[in-house]
């Protein structure tokens, strides 16, 4: 396996602009092997996702795969809660994101960048994404629910987002703390929880 370290909260390349990827480029020997980095490294965390400015290289690309022996830990409720289903291994090259109405769902996310932390991230329930493949072809996605979470998550850190940038401040927890007070509780009562916040 090709693993690499990954970049943490803090690090500037984070909070750049990544590069978009030209097809001469994309078809060149650094640039496939920098995806494989990317899939062994996402795979070996484990995680969902991967964005190329997470290894430290601000170019638009990103990895997502989420199988189902993720989805061992979790109730047909809590998976139907999320609206998670399996998603094979793909990369997006130069991705563009199209929200796909106005609704909003809140849940608990984490991030390879922000290791050790888990928090609640409003964001759109469906989206619709273009970007080319690893070899180049261009191709549309319309994803809802976690998969959508996870497209808005990795696309993010191609701006220079990171979830805490739109996280409920009061919900962020170690996984110790989430699991001990957050565990198996719906939204609404991880909120009540944490409490309101604090007027100014």
């Amino acid at each position: 396996m090709a693993v690499v370290e990954i970049v943490q909260v803090g690090d500037p390349v984070l909070r750049r602009l990544a590069r978009a990827i030209t097809v001469e480029e994309l078809a060149s020997q650094a640039i496939q092997e920098l995806i494989v980095h990317m899939r062994d490294t996402m795979r070996h965390a484990p995680g969902v996702g991967l964005a190329a400015p997470q290894i430290g290289v601000s170019l638009q690309l990103v990895v997502i795969e989420d199988p189902s022996e993720f989805h061992k830990g979790f109730t047909p409720e809590q998976l139907a809660a999320r609206e998670r289903t399996p998603v094979d291994y793909h990369v997006l090259v130069n991705p563009r994101l199209t929200f796909e109405g106005d609704e909003l769902v809140e849940q608990f996310e984490g991030c390879l960048s922000f290791a050790s932390f888990n928090m609640i991230v409003p964001r759109r329930r469906k989206v619709r994404v273009d970007a080319l493949d690893e070899h180049g072809r261009p191709f549309t996605r319309s994803a809802v629910g976690w998969y959508a979470r996870i497209l808005q998550h990795e696309v993010d850190h191609l701006h220079g987002v990171v979830c805490c940038d739109r996280m409920d401040p009061r919900t962020l927890a170690t996984p110790e703390n989430y699991t001990r007070f957050f565990g198996g509780k719906t939204i609404a009562e991880a909120k009540a929880i944490a409490g309101e916040k604090p007027r100014d």
